[in-house]
């Protein structure tokens, strides 16, 4: 079984700042408002009313998975004036910068990870639901490193079938 190896421009330290509060091992690690702003501060961002909107969508709706139209969406709900153009551009800063993850899909939306921790992306073929299943560290990139001599940036794994409200649509539905 594969797993997700996270970004290694990040120190130790910057992966185990506290910017998730652990649930349960089928629900996906939070990350806090305070510690997303606290960290782009840090990178010297200015925090203006549609980041802090972007902010706030990703901190409330990150377990969706959200694609920008749908953070787009929230995003006017909290402040009118907000561009999808904007929502994309804080996006990509937010990734460039290891805060977030683009999933880019071939047939779905590109979707934005908030979860840091290695977990497997569970996608629904059916309704594109994507949810987050944790599993244990097995692998770390330095072993990686000194056995291949493959510095590893980034990964995902991902598994595809049907969510549990799908399956119990009527069965002429699923393919």
């Amino acid at each position: 079984m594969g797993i997700i190896l996270h970004n290694e421009s990040l120190t130790k330290t910057e992966r185990d700042i506290s910017l998730v509060q652990i649930w349960n091992h089928s629900e996906m690690k939070k990350i806090t408002r305070e510690a997303l702003i606290g960290k782009l501060k840090e990178l010297g961002f200015k925090i203006t009313p549609q980041r802090l909107a972007v902010v706030d969508v990703l901190v409330e709706k990150g377990h969706l998975h959200p694609g920008a139209n749908m953070i787009c969406e929230e995003a006017r709900k909290k402040t009118k004036r907000v561009s999808l153009s904007t929502i994309y551009a804080t996006l990509s800063e937010l990734s460039k910068h290891g805060l977030i993850k683009n999933l880019e899909f071939d047939r779905l939306e590109n979707r934005y990870e908030v979860n840091p921790e290695e977990h497997i992306n569970l996608v629904c073929k059916l309704c594109g639901k994507i949810m987050d299943y944790n599993i244990p560290p097995s692998i770390e990139p330095k072993d990686i490193a000194r056995e291949a001599g493959f510095i590893v940036t980034d990964a995902r794994m991902e598994y595809y079938g049907y969510c549990r409200e799908c399956t119990t649509r009527p069965k002429e539905l699923i393919p």
